[in-house]
């Protein structure tokens, strides 16, 4: 089968069930597990929301000085997991891949889509750093309001998003005594695609 045809194939499949996982009622369909290591080998998990996804990769947004920003810029590879439990009788998605930042007209137009609270926030936080105590940062928000009171709230330099660019897609379709369909499309060494069934 054709290779391109094949990562279309599994974007197709992927923009299916995410489209279900809304009819179906699933709290957050964006909701997705960021798998992460730095350099030290030792791995790190937590709930990111997706916020676009093409051709190029899926991504989200973060600080680049936070704990999933310097594991990544230190080691640009990432795993992602969708869990849908409404969508059919259960399904996940696996999707692992090497990870690059996006341009700045591309962030900057996220960013600008932001509500202005959420704007102010990512410039009030030091995100993963310690902090003493809640009125810490309050202050630093209130700060920050006051500085861009009356105009735009602009990208802070080290806010912006992170694209994982898939080089594994794996569907995974719940089954009853856990006799589950898996369905893996990868990407090898040569560029080429290719598309197998694995075991439950």
């Amino acid at each position: 089968m054709d290779t391109p045809f094949l990562l279309d194939e599994a974007l197709d499949t992927f923009a299916q069930l995410f489209a279900e996982a809304g009819v179906a009622g699933e709290p957050d369909p964006t909701a997705m597990y960021l798998a992460t290591a730095g350099l030290d080998a030792r791995p790190s998990v937590r709930t990111v929301l997706l916020k676009a996804h093409d051709a190029r990769g899926f991504v989200f947004y973060t600080h680049l000085d936070g704990r999933k920003g310097r594991e990544l810029q230190a080691n640009p590879h990432a795993a992602l997991l969708f869990h849908w439990p409404r969508v059919r009788e259960g399904v996940q998605v696996r999707i692992e891949g090497p990870v690059e930042i996006v341009n700045d007209d591309e962030a900057d137009a996220y960013f600008a889509l932001r509500p202005r609270g959420s704007q102010l926030g990512a410039w009030a936080s030091k995100q993963s750093e310690t902090l003493d105590a809640r009125e810490t940062f309050e202050q630093r928000l209130a700060e920050a309001d006051k500085r861009f009171e009356g105009r735009e709230v602009p990208r802070p330099p080290r806010w912006t998003g992170l694209r994982v660019r898939p080089s594994l897609i794996e569907f995974w379709y719940g089954a009853n005594f856990r006799l589950h369909e898996r369905q893996s499309y990868e990407l090898d060494r040569a560029g080429e695609w290719h598309k197998r069934m694995l075991y439950p």
